[in-house]
């Protein structure tokens, strides 16, 4: 239990819509991660049955592309976005700064200085 106070003051959860939430954060954070749905994959094995279940009453994440504009204004450092390998970047923005792992990226973004 020594981690979780550690986590928990330097971790906020907020229940709301990344696309409207993300620009009433004060103060900004150093850092955003986004981790939005994978893309369907054709010819993949099936996700496990808790993410099949997850996916089947949220629906497909059609609003992603969406969450990167508002993140990159409201970090003052940077913007993690997690991907799988095989997928395009978030809101087909590139960017020369990613770290790679076997079948994921994370794609690191600017965000807005102070």
């Amino acid at each position: 239990a020594e981690i979780g106070g550690w986590l928990q003051e330097r971790l906020q959860l907020i229940h709301a819509s990344s696309l409207t939430a993300l620009t009433d954060i004060t103060p900004r954070p150093q850092v955003v991660y986004l981790d939005p749905m994978f893309p369907h994959k054709q010819k993949s094995a099936l996700v496990k049955k808790e993410m099949r279940v997850f996916q089947s009453l949220v629906g497909p994440d059609l609003d992603a592309d969406g969450l990167l504009e508002p993140a990159r204004l409201l970090a003052t450092k940077r913007v993690v976005v997690k991907r799988p390998d095989y997928a395009p970047p978030l809101a087909n923005v590139a960017t020369p700064n990613a770290v790679v792992t076997k079948g994921h990226r994370f794609d690191i973004y600017a965000g807005t200085p102070v």
